[in-house]
C-alpha cells in the first residue's frame, strides 16, 4: 500500500473528468471505492473536495490517500506490435488519429482479450511521450476506421460531436438476401438480453433504447445479395448488424445475427459456390465531421481488406467504388438538405 501521494495535473489532462482520470491513474482499484474516497474527502484537488464529474486543470495537485492497487504487471508492448499498430495509421494532423483497425483485433481489453488496439497506443506516442486516447469503440469483428485523439481536450470535443450526431459514419456491408426497398430509413428501439458472455441485441418495442438506420444500396446481386451502406444515427450495440437482421438482410459472415447461416437455412440464398471470406462482411468505410480545432470538415476512409475485396469482387461489386452516399442529408444538422 502506498502512502499520501500529491500528483500534479498534466496539460495533457487539462479538462479531464475527476473519475476518467482516476481511473487512468489508479488502475486495479475498483471505482466504488474511488467513489468513497471521494464521498469521504480523502481525494482532494488543491486542497477541496471534489466529485467524480469534477474537471480537473492543468497545474491542480490531486491528493491521492494510501490505497491498495492489485499488483498488475503491464503488458511489455512488442517491437512486433509497435510496428503492426503504426501500420495501421491512415490519418493523423497531430490533434485527430485514425487507423483502419483490422477484424478480430479488439478495441480494448476484457476477459480472455490480452490484444488490443488500447493496450498498443503507446506506439503511437507523440514527441512529449502523450499517449493517444480512443474517441469510440469498433465491434472485435467489425472493420475500418477508428478516431483517436491526441489530447484530453480533443477527446472531450470529438465525444460531444459524436453524442450531438453532427457525425457522419458510412458502413459498407454485404447481405443476402437483397432488401426490396433501394434505401431507407430503419428505426428499431434495440434492447440487451442474455448473460455475461452470452448477450445479444434485439428489436424490444417496449423494453428497447431508440435506435435509428439509415440505408441505401450501392448495388445488388440480383435477389442473392446487396451491396450497402449504413449510416447509423444513433451508437447502440450491434445497431447495423441487429436492425440489417430485423430488414430480413442479414450481414454475411455474421455468427451472432445472422439465423440463415447460423441454422444452414439457404432457401432464399444461392451464395453457397460463391468464394467470401469467413468473416462478418461489416467495414467502418468513412468518417466526416467538423474538426474540434479547426472547424473545417474532414473526411476519412478506410479500404477494405484483401479479403473482403475479393468477397465483393466475388458478387460482382467494386470494392474500390467512389458513388457518394446521403448526399440529401446535412450531417451537421441531420436534416434533409433543402
Amino acid at each position: 500500500m502506498s502512502g499520501v501521494r500529491h500528483i500534479e495535473v498534466k496539460a495533457d489532462d487539462d479538462g479531464q473528468r475527476m473519475d476518467r482520470w482516476l481511473s487512468r491513474n489508479l488502475k486495479g482499484v475498483p471505482f466504488g471505492l474511488l467513489q468513497k474516497l471521494m464521498r469521504k474527502g480523502q481525494i482532494r484537488v488543491d486542497s477541496k473536495r471534489v466529485k467524480p464529474d469534477t474537471r480537473l486543470q492543468e497545474g491542480q495537485v490531486v491528493r491521492l490517500p494510501p490505497i491498495e492497487q492489485r499488483d498488475e504487471k503491464p503488458r511489455k508492448l512488442s517491437n512486433e506490435d509497435r510496428e503492426y499498430i503504426k501500420s495501421l495509421v491512415i490519418y493523423d494532423d497531430g490533434e485527430v488519429l485514425a487507423i483502419n483497425k483490422p477484424t478480430g483485433l479488439a478495441t480494448q481489453g476484457g476477459t480472455n482479450i490480452k490484444r488490443h488496439v488500447d493496450g498498443m497506443l503507446e506506439a503511437l506516442n507523440n514527441k512529449e511521450g502523450v499517449t493517444p486516447r480512443l474517441v469510440h469503440r469498433l465491434d472485435k469483428d467489425t472493420s475500418g476506421v477508428l478516431l483517436l485523439a491526441r489530447s484530453a481536450n480533443t477527446a472531450r470535443d470529438l465525444g460531444k460531436i459524436f453524442k450531438g450526431r453532427d457525425i457522419q459514419k458510412i458502413y459498407w456491408a454485404l447481405v443476402a438476401p437483397a432488401p426490396e426497398m433501394n434505401n431507407g430509413e430503419i428505426r428499431a428501439p434495440i434492447h440487451k438480453v442474455g448473460g455475461p458472455g452470452n448477450e445479444k441485441m434485439v428489436v424490444d418495442v417496449e423494453e428497447g433504447l431508440p435506435a435509428t438506420t439509415l440505408f441505401d444500396i450501392i448495388d445488388r446481386a440480383h435477389k442473392q445479395a446487396a451491396f450497402m451502406a449504413f449510416w447509423p444515427r444513433t451508437g447502440r450495440t450491434h445497431q447495423i448488424r441487429v436492425h440489417a437482421e430485423s430488414m430480413g438482410c442479414p450481414i454475411i459472415g455474421d455468427p451472432k445475427y445472422n439465423k440463415r447461416e447460423i441454422e444452414h437455412e439457404h432457401e432464399f440464398m444461392t451464395l453457397e459456390d460463391v468464394d467470401l471470406a469467413k468473416r462478418l462482411h461489416l467495414h467502418a468505410r468513412e468518417v466526416s465531421f467538423k474538426h474540434p480545432k479547426t472547424k473545417k470538415i474532414v473526411t476519412i476512409q478506410a479500404d477494405l481488406a484483401p479479403d473482403l475485396q475479393k468477397s465483393w469482387r466475388a458478387l460482382g461489386f467494386d470494392p474500390s467504388t467512389k458513388q457518394k452516399l446521403f448526399q440529401d442529408i446535412d450531417f451537421r444538422f441531420g436534416k434533409k438538405k433543402k
